[in-house]
This record gives structure tokens, sequence and C-alpha cells, in this order.
């Protein structure tokens, strides 16, 4: 199974990158593509340009070859929705690819409001990435979804194309991309909370400076 982590990666930090990886090895996965979105739709827009966010995540994933750096939403104009992206990958991998779509919980519980979840879950399996001891919102168009579509059995993912939903813990560091920008404007170190070749990329950028 491919896993698709998405996000605006403004910059990529440590955060990203360990979730990714949890999710990689929990779940036998090939790889996980790290997914820089070109607009944002529901949030401000990122204020490293789609260049400099794709160089970053290169630089961050170089040495793990399970993280792959993706340039696809980049390449394509307009807002940047995830049902485009995921009929974007079943161009390239085909329909019978198991394809794992990585979300945290909060995004999760605003998934019933994402332009078309029915044909979303119809393209990939959702993976959401969970503290330990979550508890799922009453939320009937949650708890309904999850009735339908949940599974605690990864085999149950491998072995289909799209569709199911399972919650995964992993390793939540609370570190922020909005923190990071915030500790540079201020003239702070970000050192250990990002990969060095990130921060080197960030000075040579002169990103996030007041």
């Amino acid at each position: 199974m491919i896993g698709i982590l998405g996000g605006t990666f403004d910059p990529v930090h440590f955060g990203h990158l360990r979730v990714a990886l949890d999710a990689a090895e929990a779940l036998a996965l090939e790889r996980v593509h790290l997914v820089p979105l070109n607009h944002a739709v529901h949030r401000g827009q990122p204020v490293a340009t789609a260049t400099q966010r794709l160089e970053m995540i290169r630089a961050a994933v170089a040495d793990e070859p399970h993280l792959i750096a993706d340039d696809r939403e980049l390449a394509r104009s307009g807002a940047s929705y995830t049902i485009d992206t995921l009929q974007d990958f079943r161009a390239t991998f085909g329909h019978t690819r198991p394809l794992g779509l990585l979300l945290g919980s909060d995004a999760f519980e605003g998934f019933p409001g994402w332009r078309k979840p029915v044909e979303i879950l119809q393209l990939a399996h959702l993976i959401v990435l969970q503290r330990p001891g979550y508890r799922l919102p009453d939320d009937p168009a949650l708890q309904a979804l999850v009735a339908d579509h949940g599974t605690r059995d990864p085999a149950t993912l491998a072995a289909a194309p799209a569709g199911g939903i399972l919650f995964l813990s992993v390793t939540q560091l609370e570190i922020s991309a909005s923190d990071i920008r915030a500790r540079i404007a201020a003239g702070r170190s970000a050192r250990y909370l990002t990969p060095a070749p990130v921060l080197e990329l960030i000075d040579r950028f002169g990103l996030y400076r007041r």
C-alpha cells in the first residue's frame, strides 16, 4: 500500500516526518508520498513558495527511502482538493493498488464536509493518525462513517484498493510550522524542530524573518 500525506509543509518538520514514518512501519507501506498543497482552501496561503517548500521536503527526506517528496499538487493550477489529488494518484498507479490517505484526527472530524467524501473513500483508505486514548466525537456523520468503513486490521486495508478507515496511534510531537515561523521571525533558534538541511534552506532563502 502507498501512503499519502498532504499539507502546507511551511516548513516541513519532525512532527510530519515522524508520523509518516510511524505509519510506514506500522502498516508496512511501500512508501509515503508527502504532497505539499498548491493553493490552500480552508487556511491561509503558505509563506514559502511552492518551489521552496518542495525543496525543503526533498532535503528533509533525502536519506529516508520510505518518504517521497511529491509535486503533483504544485504542478496543478487552482485550489488543492484531496479528491483531485487522489484521482491523479489513481491515474498514476491504477485502480487496484491500495492507497492510504494519512490525516490527523482533527482533519478527520471535518471529513464529512470535504469535497466529495464518498468519492474519496472510493479512491483510498483513510488512515487516521491519533494520539493514544483518542475518542471519536459524538457526531452522527462520523459515527456512521466508522460503522460502515472502520476496521482494526491493517491486513484489511492491504487486501482492497480503497474504502476502509483505520485509526492508528502514532508519535505525537508538539511541533507546529507556525511556531517554527514565529521563532525564526523573533530571531530564536528552530534547531531540533526540523531537520538541519531544512534550516539551512530556510536561512539560504531568507524565509520567515520579520
